[in-house]
């Protein structure tokens, strides 16, 4: 089944930075308003040069129109997304968040076999979370394309 809009989001334990410090997604976009976006994988090509830059270069947009956080979600360990976000100075804008066996993408119909990427990976997909429920979700058609999940096209859904 896919995450829907109106569904709340599902529970899952994913990492930042390190393996060690685990994030409960039910307790981090619990309250407030939040942006969650989906990506392949961490410095492929189409999100180091657009999607990632995209959400880094509109932190101050999206915290003008009342978002609490931003974060990003691969199907990567800790440690490569810490490295991808340092990379693109995501630090103190966009959460780099790891979901290491693809267990929270599967839990949302968001996940896709890529077998060039090694196996299960996310859809791409941008999402607005309030106090919990998702209220915006836009998934790329075939998964891994660059339209409807970028910052810009999100954004002007507000």
């Amino acid at each position: 089944m896919t995450l829907s809009v109106g569904d709340s989001l599902p529970s899952a334990t994913l990492h930042e930075n390190s393996p060690g410090n685990a994030i409960e997604t039910a307790q981090v976009f619990a309250k407030g308003t939040h942006v969650l976006f989906g990506v392949p994988g961490a410095f492929t090509p189409g999100c180091s040069k657009t999607h990632l830059p995209g959400y880094v270069a509109d932190f101050q947009k999206w915290k003008d129109k009342g978002v609490d956080s931003i974060s990003c979600v691969a199907v990567n360990d800790a440690f490569v997304m810490g490295a991808w976000g340092q990379a693109h100075g995501a630090e103190g804008k966009v959460r780099m968040l790891a979901d290491p066996a693809g267990a929270f993408v599967k839990s949302m119909g968001l996940d896709v076999f890529a077998a060039g990427l090694g196996g299960t990976r996310s859809k791409r997909f941008a999402m607005v979370v309030k106090d919990g429920t998702v209220t915006q979700l836009q998934v790329e058609p075939d998964g891994f394309g660059l339209t409807c999940s970028l910052s810009n096209s999100l954004i002007d859904s507000l």
